[in-house]
């Protein structure tokens, strides 16, 4: 069976991996294809795409924004986007400002903690200006204030702790409307992971649906069968295909393998060859 992972990103947001080396570790690990769904960033995908190119590694231009959903934030993934689209691209400049005015104030708060950080040495860890929090857990450990990345997290980064700041981001129906300009499919990603009950879930993707939702992410790292099926069967319902994704970071996410998730994860092409087929449509 041809395997693919629809669901990579690299160090041009917040993975370790270049997209280059992305694309020579999809090569080793034998898969036939792999979408860059970097976070709010289409920087790598140029790259990616050319050598992908020269390896046989097809390669599907893709991103993850961030959007608000009631209280709380959601991700949509984007495929097969047109990455060069001057309206897409502006959208994308709007929400990479927002990204650094809330940096900015999650640094003041860790000073404020006593937390002796610098703007310069985020920027070396993320050594780029995109700076996620995931750069901030990192400096955090290396600095002695946390034991690991998740525990930064869990003690200062996340929601209602102490350095946690919120972003303002578009809404879901804003970022569907953004990802079909850009020619693309959106995808509704990983739905259990925001603290819904399944009938919140299904509320979601009714009104997802509802505004232009292609697909969900049916297939992931962390999913239990049981969850794994309901969300396979709720595509069925709303007449949405589904994706596969191992949400690999690199280090950053040691648990987790491009291709295999924690080791069992297998995505089938055939579900890439579903998406082209609604893509003609």
């Amino acid at each position: 069976m041809k395997c693919i992972d629809l669901h990579v990103h690299s160090s041009s947001s917040d993975g370790t991996l270049s997209p280059r080396e992305l694309v020579l570790y999809a090569k080793e690990k034998n898969l036939a294809a792999f979408a860059l769904t970097d976070h709010d960033v289409v920087d790598g995908i140029e790259e990616a795409l050319a050598e992908g190119q020269k390896q046989g590694i097809e390669i599907v231009p893709g991103i993850e924004l961030a959007a608000q959903y009631q209280d709380r934030e959601i991700h949509i993934l984007g495929f097969f986007i047109d990455y060069k689209d001057p309206y897409f691209l502006e959208r994308l400049q709007w929400i990479q400002k927002e990204r650094k005015r809330r940096n900015q104030k999650m640094l003041e708060k860790l000073n404020d903690l006593g937390f002796d950080i610098t703007l310069e040495e985020l920027k070396s860890v993320a050594g780029k200006d995109l700076i996620s929090r995931a750069h901030f857990g990192k400096l955090l450990q290396e600095k002695g204030y946390a034991a690991t990345i998740t525990d930064a997290f869990q003690l200062y980064l996340s929601p209602g702790k102490a350095a946690y700041v919120q972003r303002e981001v578009y809404s879901p129906k804003e970022c569907i409307h953004f990802i079909h300009e850009a020619k693309g499919l959106a995808v509704l990603a990983h739905p259990t992971l925001y603290d819904l009950s399944d009938e919140e879930i299904k509320d979601l993707i009714k009104i997802l649906k509802a505004e232009g939702l292609d697909g969900i992410e049916a297939i992931y790292s962390l999913y239990t069968n049981e969850e794994e099926a309901k969300l396979r069967s709720w595509a069925h319902h709303y007449n949405l295909f589904i994706t596969g994704g191992s949400d690999f970071h690199g280090k950053n996410k040691r648990q987790i393998d491009l291709g295999t998730g924690r080791g069992n994860l297998k995505i089938p092409y055939e579900l890439l060859e579903e998406m082209k087929k609604r893509l003609k449509k």
